[in-house]
């Protein structure tokens, strides 16, 4: 067994492309590997900001001889008259074998011709010298690039490339144009602590002798030694390190032999907002801030920095560091307190400058169709005079903070400045926290607003956004949604379900598509119908993609809920996503404890059939829909007489939402069905006579009907 060694050296690699790079490695040799035979007992990759390798142990040195049986064209196109075809010789051809060694064989689709083969096992290096161009060329990112005069893409130009079998070189080659980059058994270490080319004399020793050379090529060792690192250099200044998950893994992959450096800020900056400090530190800087061990609130004058150079000029990288920071904190001071100087309403005044998008005009009007959108929700929700004023005063001025300095400096902080900003002008408690939550949530697993007022808030932006961009034909396609507009849908659904909101989503997108259509003529893209339909659409598949995929819920009992091209469950679904949302989880909750299969085959068929009727799919009386003077057999009567009795228990369970007891209802009518269907007074549900099927189809019908109260039975798929 053998070990292999891939490196592929470069020039500083963007952040965000090296995890994405190394998990398409793992994939693509695995696969490779697996297509050529190959087993191996390890596959590990590492990766630094310049280079990416991965180390394979445990490959045998060739495969193992094997037979393989191809097949061919079939007898009729290989042999005419008993004899050969051009088909068959071409085929021959093409395998490596005499016409004799075809053979005729019987399958399913008739006759064809097969060739027996026998495989020599090729040398694993071989095949490795021949895939390493093929998974370097294929490695995908978003910003990959050329250089010289050849084609070659990469994120970074390569510079070097190591590809070892134990202790030989492989003879792999990447042309460039005129550039051709040749694998050697020359690495290169620490650009600082270790300038000089490395000689791997074996692919075994890459790990220990990178580390020796200042790099620490293991992202796992990399990442636990900067945590330790900060914490422990937070410790000596009497604090506790802000160890921020995205920041921890960014900084990861900045360095390749990082120490931790404490350096600090003068204590006036402490008066800032921290949210503009811990900025500066994370967001700008990549620094580590430091908190008060007694208060996770209270910032300390420190921060922590993970240097990617010599650790014996540790306190020269403090000393620059923290003149960077001075000078970046200063700005935000004078910002800060240049924009305390006026009140958020006389932001709210300059909106008009700003223009929200050039179809759409400015802010100033983004938010007036915002004012539309609230009024609307409002009505639904019932609400006060007195929250509808706080409503309309939290829209009038939740997007003033957008032409302040600070965030005009530093767009992170749109909605927390604003926030702080309505308190320094004397505004309600309930607007200032209203003009922050209305961002909530900004991405997956964030806060959700508290207050009536930050949900309607938030909830008529991002209507207003999604009717309007949509409008201008501009929708999210499968790599691109720079309006974040599927983040929109999915902040809506959730709100709507964390506060319980009894908001019909089809009702608002009607109206506002309306007044889009209405007050946008020249710029909108279709119809007014074709908007709503796109957007009906779109919340659908968030909709879908939330219960599936974050709810756990079983594709198959969303698909019972939404409906399948079924305009009346789309329909009911953003009329009330509450119920929806409910009823979804209540079938997975029946299915789970077996209720589900038990009710299942019976309203299943009895729906299939009704299918073949003409019922109106609303219609639940069964004395607007059955002839009784029709009936042959008592079970005709039964079932007549058990949905009389169901119906007020279908009709209390719609209108209390208590599926539990609509499904306890469907249970007890099901023996009498099942005679209806099997019994020993059976039917014949397609009579001949046309009154008597029709009648017998609609019994089907209206128990279909009860049911789709719940779902569409004839979406779910039997477990």
């Amino acid at each position: 067994m053998a070990t292999f060694l891939l490196e592929v050296g470069t020039e500083e690699l963007p952040v965000d492309f090296i995890d994405l790079a190394i998990a398409q490695w793992e994939t693509i040799v695995r696969q490779s590997l697996a297509e050529h035979f190959l087993t191996s007992e390890s596959i590990e990759t590492y990766a630094t900001p310049r280079r990416l390798a991965l180390l394979v142990s445990g490959l045998p040195d060739k495969q193992s001889d094997r037979e393989e049986e191809i097949k061919g064209p079939p007898k009729d196109v290989a042999f005419q008259n008993g004899k050969p075809t051009k088909a068959a010789a071409g085929f021959a051809r093409k395998q490596g074998v005499n016409i004799e060694d075809l053979q005729l064989r019987e399958t399913p689709k008739g006759e064809f011709v097969f060739v027996q083969k026998h495989i020599r096992a090729r040398a694993t290096p071989e095949i490795l010298t021949e895939c390493i161009p093929n998974w370097i060329q294929n490695t995908e990112g978003k910003r990959m690039m050329r250089w010289g005069d050849g084609d070659l893409k990469f994120s970074r130009p390569i510079r070097w490339l190591v590809a070892l079998w134990d202790s030989t070189v492989l003879p792999v080659q990447l042309e460039n144009g005129s550039e051709t980059i040749v694998a050697k058994r020359s690495s290169y270490g620490h650009p600082v602590l270790h300038p000089d080319p490395i000689e791997l004399h074996s692919a075994g020793e890459y790990v220990q002798k990178m580390r020796a050379a200042g790099v620490e090529v293991s992202l796992q060792r990399r990442r636990q030694s900067i945590e330790t690192q900060v914490k422990v250099a937070a410790q000596q200044v009497g604090g506790e390190a802000d160890l921020g998950e995205n920041l921890l893994a960014e900084v990861t992959n900045l360095v390749e032999y990082p120490t931790a450096v404490v350096g600090q800020f003068d204590r006036e900056f402490l008066e800032l907002p921290p949210e503009i400090i811990t900025t500066v530190m994370v967001t700008h800087q990549r620094y580590f801030p430091v908190k008060s061990t007694q208060n996770e609130n209270t910032l300390l004058p420190y921060f922590i920095t993970v240097s990617n150079g010599d650790p014996k000029k540790s306190d020269i990288i403090a000393a620059g560091n923290e003149r960077v920071i001075r000078a970046r904190l200063a700005d935000g001071q004078f910002f800060y307190e240049t924009d305390l100087r006026h009140s958020l309403e006389n932001y709210a005044e300059q909106l008009k400058s700003v223009t929200f998008q050039e179809k759409l005009g400015d802010l100033q009007q983004k938010v007036d169709r915002m004012q539309t959108i609230a009024d609307r929700i409002a009505n639904q929700l019932s609400l006060s005079t007195d929250q509808r004023d706080l409503i309309h005063r939290a829209i009038w001025l939740c997007k003033a903070d957008l032409v302040s300095q600070v965030v005009y400096e530093f767009p992170e902080l749109q909605g927390i400045m604003g926030e702080k900003y309505a308190r320094a002008s004397g505004e309600t408690e309930e607007v200032a926290k209203a003009i922050f939550e209305h961002y909530l949530p900004r991405s997956a697993g964030d806060d959700l607003p508290q207050t009536i007022t930050g949900q309607v808030t938030g909830l008529s932006d991002r209507l207003d956004t999604l009717v309007s961009i949509f409008g201008l034909g501009m929708l999210p396609t499968g790599s691109s949604d720079p309006f974040a507009l599927r983040r929109a849908a999915t902040g809506i659904i959730n709100v709507v379900w964390h506060a319980n909101l009894s908001v019909d989503l089809y009702q608002l997108l009607r109206s506002a598509v309306n007044d889009f259509t209405e007050n946008h003529a020249d710029a909108a893209a279709t119809t007014a119908e074709e908007l709503f339909s796109q957007l009906q659409s779109f919340f659908n598949g968030r909709l879908r993609s939330l219960l599936v995929d974050e709810q756990g819920i079983d594709y198959d009992l969303v698909n019972a809920v939404l409906g399948e091209e079924d305009p009346e469950y789309s329909q009911r679904a953003l009329e009330d996503i509450r119920d929806l949302h409910e009823r979804a989880s209540f079938l997975q909750k029946i299915r789970n404890n077996g209720t589900l299969a038990q009710i299942y085959e019976t309203v299943n068929r009895s729906s299939r059939l009704a299918k073949q009727g003409e019922l109106d799919r609303d219609t639940l009386d069964p004395k607007a829909a059955i002839d009784t003077h029709c009936f042959e057999k008592n079970s005709e009567s039964a079932f007549y007489e058990a949905l009389i009795e169901m119906l007020p228990k279908t009709e209390a369970a719609r209108e209390q939402k208590n599926y539990q007891q609509l499904v306890d209802a469907i249970a007890e009518i099901i023996p009498i069905v099942s005679n209806f269907f099997d019994g020993e007074d059976s039917v014949l549900v397609m009579a001949e006579d046309d009154q008597i099927r029709r009648n017998r189809l609609n019994l089907l019908g209206l128990l279909r009907n009860h049911a789709r109260v719940l779902a569409d039975f004839g979406a779910i798929v039997k477990d």
